[in-house]
């Protein structure tokens, strides 16, 4: 099973990352317009310096403004919003947060569901595969 790369992201950068997935680039001001609380632009536009230097977002300059992209794929950004999660409401459990999951379905799991879900948990029983 191939692994994904996890990045660390914080609460504003998970939102920003969100919000430029599912827009597809994004300028300072739509961000703001999707932030919850939303920062000043000079305060978004530096937390976007800072994801650049690091390497999860990207700007091309059209006309007035730039345009920021993720660079970051969303699975690597899914896996850090959801490491994040674990972290701060299920005391770094990963059990914790899957049977919380399971408990608030609305449907059972199908065969495919549980199948998965059951290689995966004996994978990282047997190899200690912290994901």
């Amino acid at each position: 099973m191939s692994r994904i790369r996890t990045i660390d992201l914080t609460r504003r950068e998970s939102q920003i990352m969100d919000t430029l997935h599912r827009r597809q680039g994004a300028t300072v001001e739509e961000l703001r317009a999707e932030l919850p609380d939303a920062p000043s632009p000079s305060s978004v536009r530096k937390l976007l310096e800072i994801m650049i230097e690091r390497g999860l977002v990207r700007r091309e300059y059209d006309g007035p403004r730039f345009v920021y992209f993720p660079t970051a794929s969303p699975e690597a950004a899914s896996r850090s919003a959801l490491k994040h999660l674990v972290r701060t409401f299920f005391n770094d459990s990963p059990g914790s947060a899957m049977a919380a999951l399971l408990e608030s379905a609305n449907a059972p799991l199908s065969d495919a569901e549980y199948r998965r879900l059951n290689a995966l948990l004996k994978q990282v029983r047997e190899t200690g595969d912290k994901r």
